[in-house]
């Protein structure tokens, strides 16, 4: 198995060559076929070359999910534009620094996120944009840039970046991991291969496309000649019934995904008969109740943006708790502090090498360097091998604490810094505690300052009018003193032992 030599482009060109007559992307009231789909991206990509959009240009996407937003993917991929995705749940000021980051020259903006630009600068966007209905002054419509004709693709290689996903924060900014077209249709092929996809597969599109699972698996299933069933917003009725009626084969789930799904399933007498795979993370005993009431196999993995989604796979019934074995072209080890490899049984840094690792972080070489030091890309996650070849996740290091909750990250510091900002606060510890609906759910842990005090929705409501509001604690506890290490700095591990 080679590196992949094409691009993202070229696969749409093939799709609509080989399987012009076969569904491309479907929704509640649209359905285009693979000819169809690149007509439309063909005509997107001739109005951004029109307003001055080319090779190497940012296009940030700041928008709910739509067969549009897959159009604007594809119309990056033949202009040489990179797509610079960002999470809509961001705050305005989250959303201003990714922005300062990304240095876009176009802005697409869905119009119910127009409230988390206000007040920006926006000439220094050279095209902005709305997707969807409505208008806003200093826009035009996206509609409006597909124009019938047809310009030839940029010169584009497979090794140029496609997408920039953002992933961990530092100094409140996510940094930015650049994929080229060559990461993504690799790792593609390597889910194709595991899940064994067609062009009988459907993909229920419900995951934002600001995140690297659901992009990847996007892509995924249209290289395996299948089709996406794309949701804007999330709601389990009516992805059940869209589920039906394009017997879709493929969900990705964080939790609660698959419980909604499930207990939509058992509301609405939805059958998911033709539902196949779904991967990702979930408690136990919800993918028991997966199995009990439906013929899905769930799959598990490791992986990150930086590794254009999964390095290893496997079937949860297979090997309960394990994280799956390596794909093919993923070089996967568990290393100490030196890079050497550890032995079997023994925790050590996640490291991985070969094709499906980013290209580095966009416009910080310093953090790329450090992330690929002794040649190989370092995770941050502690994991171990068994003798059979499994991969188990154990956790992040502790520099690089991360609470998964609803499969957005969240990054304890982050959140400390800005309870922090709290006169009333002395010190303050942020850790992931388990969360039934969530997976995990965020907890801060405080010392107040003599005589002061605060309440949960104090602090609760202080951080979400700061960062994202799903960053915000769920539970806080007061202490007297926070325990602390002998050299004075705040013990993680004992308050995670005393306070989880």
């Amino acid at each position: 198995m080679e590196l992949h030599n094409s691009t993202i482009y070229e696969l749409f060109q093939n799709n609509a060559r080989q399987k012009g007559d076969r569904p491309a992307a479907i929704s509640a009231d649209k359905f285009f076929t693979n000819s169809q789909f690149l007509e439309r991206l063909d005509q997107l990509a001739a109005g951004l070359n029109a307003k001055g959009i080319s090779k190497g240009d940012r296009i940030c996407i700041l928008a709910q999910n739509s067969i549009a937003y897959l159009e604007l993917y594809g119309a990056c991929a033949k202009t040489g534009a990179i797509a610079y995705p960002i999470n809509w749940r961001l705050s305005p000021a989250e959303v201003s620094a990714v922005l300062e980051l990304a240095d876009p020259k176009m802005l697409v903006v869905g119009m119910e996120h127009l409230p988390q630009i206000d007040g920006l600068d926006l000439t220094q966007f050279g095209v902005r944009a709305l997707i969807g209905e409505g208008s806003a002054e200093g826009f035009i419509s996206l509609s409006e840039l597909y124009i019938p004709e047809i310009s030839e693709p940029s010169d584009v290689s497979n090794n140029d970046p496609f997408a920039i996903i953002s992933t961990a924060a530092v100094a409140g900014v996510p940094r930015g991991a650049v994929l080229t077209h060559a990461n993504l249709l690799t790792a593609g092929d390597q889910v194709i291969n595991a899940l064994k996809l067609t062009e009988e597969d459907r993909h229920l599109a419900a995951l934002p496309f600001f995140h690297i699972t659901g992009l990847g698996l996007c892509l995924a299933v249209m290289q395996g000649g299948g089709a996406n069933v794309v949701m804007e917003k999330f709601d389990p009725a009516g992805a059940v019934q869209l589920m039906d009626e394009h017997n879709v084969t493929l969900v990705a789930d964080f939790p609660p995904i698959l419980q909604m799904l499930l207990d939509a399933r058992e509301a609405t007498g939805a059958s998911l008969q033709s539902l196949k795979h779904v991967a990702g993370l979930d408690a136990p005993d919800t993918i028991q109740r997966l199995y009990e009431e439906t013929s899905a196999i769930f799959w598990t993995g490791f992986g990150q943006s930086e590794t254009s989604g999964l390095v290893t796979i496997g079937r949860v019934d297979e090997k309960p708790g394990a994280a799956g074995k390596p794909l093919p072209l993923a070089q996967v080890r568990c290393v100490d502090e030196a890079g050497a490899e550890v032995p079997v049984g023994q925790p050590g840094e996640i490291v991985v090498q070969g094709p499906l690792v980013f290209a580095g972080y966009w416009r910080d070489p310093d953090g790329t360097k450090f992330a690929s030091r002794h040649g190989w890309h370092h995770t941050g996650d502690i994991g171990n091998f068994d003798e059979e070849g499994y991969l188990y996740y154990v956790g992040r290091k502790p520099e690089k604490e991360l609470i998964k909750s609803g499969g957005e990250n969240i990054y304890p510091a982050e959140v400390e810094n800005v309870i922090r900002e709290l006169p009333e606060v002395a010190a303050v510890c942020v850790i992931g505690v388990a969360d039934k609906k969530w997976g995990e759910a965020v907890k801060a842990v405080i010392e107040l300052h003599s005589g002061q005090s605060l309440t949960l929705g104090d602090v609760s409501s202080y951080v979400a009018e700061q960062i994202a509001s799903y960053k915000k604690p769920q539970f806080v506890e007061f202490v007297d003193k926070l325990p602390r290490t002998d050299n004075g700095e705040i013990d993680r591990a004992k308050i995670k032992e005393i306070h989880s």
